[in-house]
């Protein structure tokens, strides 16, 4: 039996965590569970799973949570109780599914008790990726990744030895706009570019997808999850979402992992490793099947260029994108920029960051929140 915390539960790759917990409970239980404000939400979850602990970040979600909950629940709140779920002693596996950089703490936390990780959260590694592989070398601790690219990639060097892999080819479905250039997008609404082809996530991932932010970041995480260089990974566009990543080795052979659109398998592969173990998914049907592979639109999609920069010039940097994107995205869900506006913003901030070197993770969440005060002053600024 293993004991999973899952942080970030109410959300989608929570709510997901928790199905493929709930098809398999002869293996798993659940310790802890931590979210926001989705109270009702979180507590059916408590109902159902009957965690010892629950962390509510939010404090007015927490008074509620600790009014209505029953049983002998413990209820934490803040940033303070996140980390203190991710930690706890009798926590196993502890999936990382807060959204933004606000899960960077609560992974930290975790892998500083020696506890594996299953890392759905690559701000963490995007913002402070050298700290964390530090505290995972330093306890002990594994890193097994949920995002659908980096468990492809994860389950593609299995047996091999990494200083034989030649390149990385990260696989990206494109998101609504591919093919369409930068004045095609002008104008382009909230509801149009919520819509991803083929997978279903977030609101947040879902911009990011359609601006080619989130593969930017993923290149970025690829880069600090593998230890290889930048010009070993290169993206692909590949919109039909099959192959969801693969490996090259120096000796020419191409590994790829395959599989249906559905966040619960690498999810279901994360909380079982290093064992395989039977599910009852859907089934990848290859026959009446293409494959297509194009490049990217740097030119279009300017913030996938910019993630480039930013892991070779490393530092504060990739921290530096990362931030100015998550308040740009939070403007334009909230209708105060247009669409067009988040790649302007994110490259205006970026060009005027300097370069930090961040030794500590509590210097990692200071550099974050001075430089979404900056991106809020200069949307201030210059568009309201």
């Amino acid at each position: 039996m293993k004991n999973i915390a899952v942080l970030g539960s109410t959300g989608s790759v929570g709510r997901q965590t928790l199905e493929v917990i709930d098809e398999n409970k002869e293996h798993f239980r659940v310790t802890a569970l931590a979210a926001n404000k989705q109270t009702d939400l979180l507590l059916e979850q408590i109902e159902t799973f009957n965690p010892e602990m629950v962390a509510v970040y939010d404090k007015e979600s927490a008074k509620t949570v600790r009014t209505r909950v029953k049983g002998a629940v413990r209820v934490v709140c803040g940033m303070e109780g996140l980390c203190e779920a991710a930690a706890y002693e009798k926590n196993d596996l502890v999936v990382c599914a807060v959204a933004g950089s606000l899960g960077v703490l609560p992974a930290y936390s975790a892998l500083s008790q020696g506890k594996d990780i299953a890392l759905a959260n690559k701000e963490a590694m995007v913002a402070a990726g050298h700290i964390i592989n530090a505290e995972a070398k330093r306890q002990g601790a594994r890193i097994i990744p949920v995002d659908s690219e980096h468990s492809a990639i994860f389950q593609c060097l299995y047996g091999n030895d990494k200083k034989d892999v030649y390149k990385i080819w990260l696989t990206a479905s494109g998101g609504p706009f591919f093919g369409k250039t930068r004045e095609q997008m002008r104008g382009i609404t909230k509801e149009q570019a919520l819509k991803r082809p083929n997978w279903t996530m977030g609101q947040k991932i879902s911009i990011d997808s359609a601006t080619l932010m989130n593969k930017g970041l993923e290149v970025i995480e690829a880069v600090m999850l593998f230890g290889v260089a930048p010009d070993q990974v290169e993206v692909v566009v590949h919109s039909q979402s099959i192959v969801h990543s693969m490996v090259e080795y120096t000796d020419g052979s191409v590994m790829a992992q395959l599989g249906v659109a559905d966040m619960r398998l690498p999810i279901h592969v994360a909380l079982f490793y290093p064992k395989r173990q039977p599910s009852n998914l859907e089934r990848l049907r290859l026959f009446d099947r293409s494959l297509t592979f194009h490049r990217p639109d740097m030119q279009a999609f300017v913030l996938l260029g910019l993630a480039y920069d930013a892991i070779e010039k490393g530092g504060s940097y990739p921290l530096a994108l990362n931030a100015a994107n998550e308040v740009a995205v939070e403007m334009f869900l909230k209708d105060k920029i247009e669409f067009l506006d988040i790649a302007d913003i994110v490259s205006a901030v970026y060009e005027s960051t300097a370069a930090k070197t961040c030794a500590t993770v509590k210097e990692v969440m200071e550099l974050d929140r001075e430089i979404k005060e900056m991106t809020k002053a200069y949307i201030c600024a210059q568009y309201q």
